[in-house]
């Protein structure tokens, strides 16, 4: 059969081999190797059908298999002949036209009674439907014992014909029983890997793959798919069952570059990059390996390396050219070059990527001050309900870190007529409320909030905090504090919200020791600012001095810090 990355050749040469083939081809010397192995005896080679099978396959190459599925069958009914309905049947199955899959298999059976592959497909395209379990087992088992020198290849398209069951169990019970007589072939037993592991059962995969690979020690795809199903519960495992196997085979392309996927798993970046530039080595036009080399360069720095992969692949004609232009752009960025940035991610052209690289660009634009022009990129996307509320999320978080809150309330307001229960759009609209001296508009937009989403720790955060920092209500403040700390116990912004508040209640050793305690988890100088006024209401004046200064050696630019060191006369 024909997997879906082989549709991707020239539509008139396969259009012209195939359309000759159905010809009267003499075993003239001239010809070519393609239609050589091509020939069947011969038919008489109409206007009509040459037409409509390069129609189909240009429709085929645009992608267009809405046309070139019904094109084929039309072919098939004029011909009936059995290469035709060989890649009538390909087409359908890749378009996922069931229907008209069965309608070819059926003619390509009757035409060809001893291909294995015709009934192979035609079982795993009508086992849902006209055949019970048992027939269909029956006619494996009897596809394998017809399948002479071929049993191998049979024996890998088990799995492919039971693809429509929908109880895996099943289709795992047939694999094993059909299986069973051929156990000495490593085959049967990669089959049965790939049925425990649709039926959820690992180990059982895991060990049938060891037993195929102690019949072919040296099998590029059963060790890879071992290492593949590792990787979801151990990637280290995987790792090593790669290394394992590239010590005893290590001119094997495929198992590094499986390898160098798995290094990517588990963040060996130096190691992986190696593994993808080795395999670069051998296969200079491998664009999937070069693509990696890329990615990691970028993701370690390396931006020189970064930018030749990617313009080695730009130049290659790689499929996926916003991809591209998206690497450039990082690497543009991180070298200082914001017009070449902006540059290359205003040319990625398709969504969603196209608008991840519209956020960018407005997240450049707001950072070099040009916030207005950041707005209209963000108000240029277009959506849903859902992803304008998030942009107008997006835009007022730009507008409040250029200091413009009023703005950014008024963006937000805008994001909740999209989406009025969002909680994110209102835990913000409740921070910018408050910074805007509105408290009343921020209590009712947290408890609002705390209504629609009572596992929302930051709002009982925020609600309680803002009641403390003003010393109300501090019982409640504790209340609303200490549900925050039950939903998220090893948050220290929480954790600083709580020993302020018992600050307030004067309870200062508790509030000393939980603040000493954020503060470890996290040295922001916020926490900082608290922790040293609890010291210094307890007389311990040089620990508050020297928490302080040592905070602000950190982040000089902290408001909240300077304002408390101002205060005491620091």
């Amino acid at each position: 059969m024909v997997f879906p990355h082989q549709f991707r050749r020239r539509a008139t040469r396969l259009a012209a081999c195939l359309a000759l083939s159905l010809g009267a081809i003499g075993a003239a010397a001239d010809t070519p190797p393609e239609l050589a192995s091509l020939q069947m005896p011969g038919q008489a080679l109409s206007p009509q059908v040459f037409h409509d099978v390069l129609l189909a396959e240009i429709a085929l190459a645009r992608g267009r298999l809405d046309i070139a599925v019904p094109v084929y069958q039309r072919v098939l009914q004029m011909t009936q002949d059995v290469r035709v309905a060989r890649r009538a049947t390909e087409l359908a199955l890749y378009a996922r036209r069931m229907d008209a899959a069965l309608a070819a298999a059926k003619v390509w059976a009757a035409l060809d009674p001893e291909s294995i592959d015709a009934q192979r497909v035609l079982s795993g395209t009508i086992g849902g439907s006209e055949l019970s379990a048992e027939q269909l087992e029956m006619r494996m088992a009897e596809g394998l014992a017809k399948s002479g020198p071929r049993l191998p290849g049979v024996l890998l398209s088990l799995n492919r014909a039971l693809t429509q069951m929908p109880d895996k169990a099943v289709a795992r019970s047939i694999i094993e029983r059909v299986t069973e007589p051929y156990l000495e072939f490593a085959e049967a037993h990669f089959a049965r890997a790939h049925a425990a592991f649709a039926a959820r059962d690992t180990v059982s995969s895991l060990n049938s793959l060891d037993a195929a690979l102690t019949r072919r020690p040296d099998w590029e795809q059963a060790v890879v798919l071992k290492a593949q199903i590792q990787q979801a519960d151990d990637p280290a495992q995987a790792v090593a069952t790669l290394e394992s196997y590239l010590g005893v085979y290590p001119d094997n392309v495929d198992v590094r570059r499986a390898y160098g996927r798995a290094l990517l798993g588990v963040k060996r970046y130096p190691e992986a990059r190696a593994a993808f530039e080795s395999v670069i080595a051998v296969q200079p036009d491998d664009q999937s390996s070069r693509y990696a080399v890329a990615m990691i360069a970028l993701e370690t720095k390396d931006l020189a390396v970064a930018r030749q992969h990617l313009e080695a692949l730009r130049e290659a004609d790689y499929p996926d050219a916003d991809a591209l232009e998206m690497g450039l752009a990082q690497v543009a960025e991180a070298e200082g070059d914001m017009a070449g940035a902006l540059a290359h991610f205003d040319a990625v052209t398709e969504s969603p990527r196209r608008d991840r690289a519209q956020l960018q660009i407005a997240r450049m634009l707001a950072q070099g001050g040009d916030v207005d022009a950041a707005r209209q990129r963000l108000r240029a996307l277009e959506g849903g309900d859902e992803e304008r509320a998030s942009y107008r999320l997006i835009e007022a978080q730009l507008l409040r870190d250029a200091g413009r809150v009023g703005d950014a309330l008024r963006a937000v307001d805008e994001g909740l007529q999209f989406k009025p229960d969002d909680p994110d759009l209102l835990y913000e609209s409740a921070m910018l409320a408050d910074r805007l001296g509105r408290r009343e508009g921020m209590e009712g937009r947290l408890r609002k909030l705390i209504a629609l989403k009572p596992d929302y720790a930051h709002a009982y955060n925020a609600l309680g905090y803002s009641l403390a920092d003003r010393g109300e209500r501090l019982d409640e403040a504790e209340a609303l504090i200490r549900r925050a700390v039950a939903l998220r116990p090893e948050d220290p912004f929480i954790m600083d919200s709580l020993g302020w508040v018992r600050y307030r209640q004067g309870a200062f050793d508790e509030a000393r020791q939980i603040l000493e305690k954020a503060y470890a988890l996290r040295a922001d100088p916020e926490i900082a600012a608290h922790l040293g006024e609890v010291m210094w209401a307890m007389g311990d004046r040089d620990a508050a001095r020297s928490t302080w200064r040592t905070a602000a050696g950190s982040h000089p630019e902290s408001s909240v810090l300077s304002d408390v060191m101002r205060r005491y006369g620091l």
